[in-house]
């Protein structure tokens, strides 16, 4: 086992220090997980890259989340389930669909039930999606290009969920919080 540093802005090497700031700046505190990933600037900002990148689909904020949350569900990620599950109580997500995703279930609605099957299925699957699934997808009302854009979400979370489960930081008191 590796055992990580959980840096901070004065620890970090000069190239994440500013990285840490900007992110404190956007977020009011620096989720655990820069922390870690300050190891090594290159990751921060590709993982800050990806998550602009993804603002830029045609997937709505509740969408994206629901990706976002799906992916770290599968992928057994404690510390992005509970930032998910945060940022999709902001996104507007219900509850009963955030418990759902988290538990392995399908969501009730028949459009974010497609989405969250394509998203689980490309993860579980390796990216390997059968065509039954992509169909129904395209079915519930999405597009060929949100597939790619869902690619891209798990991309973001493969980074994440990895990086996770590596160094095994700590969901902030500020991310609990936002899921009460």
């Amino acid at each position: 086992m590796s055992d990580f540093t959980r840096h901070d802005k004065n620890s970090a090497p000069q190239a994440s220090q500013e990285l840490l700031t900007g992110i404190e700046q956007g977020y009011g505190f620096i989720p655990d997980l820069f922390h870690y990933m300050a190891e090594a600037p290159v990751t921060i900002k590709a993982y800050m890259q990806l998550d602009e990148l993804l603002k830029e689909s045609s997937l709505s904020d509740q969408q994206v989340q629901l990706a976002l949350l799906t992916a770290s569900s599968t992928n057994d990620c404690e510390f992005c389930k509970v930032a998910h599950h945060a940022m999709a109580r902001q996104a507007g997500v219900d509850a009963d669909t955030i418990k759902a995703i988290k538990a392995g279930d399908d969501p009730e609605d028949s459009k974010n039930r497609a989405l969250v099957q394509l998203v689980r299925s490309m993860v579980q699957e390796r990216g390997w999606v059968p065509e039954s699934v992509q169909k129904a997808f395209l079915e519930a009302g999405f597009e060929r290009q949100q597939i790619l854009e869902l690619v891209l979400a798990v991309s973001l979370k493969t980074l994440s969920n990895y990086t996770n489960h590596l160094t095994h930081p700590e969901p902030n008191p500020e991310l609990k919080a936002m899921t009460e």
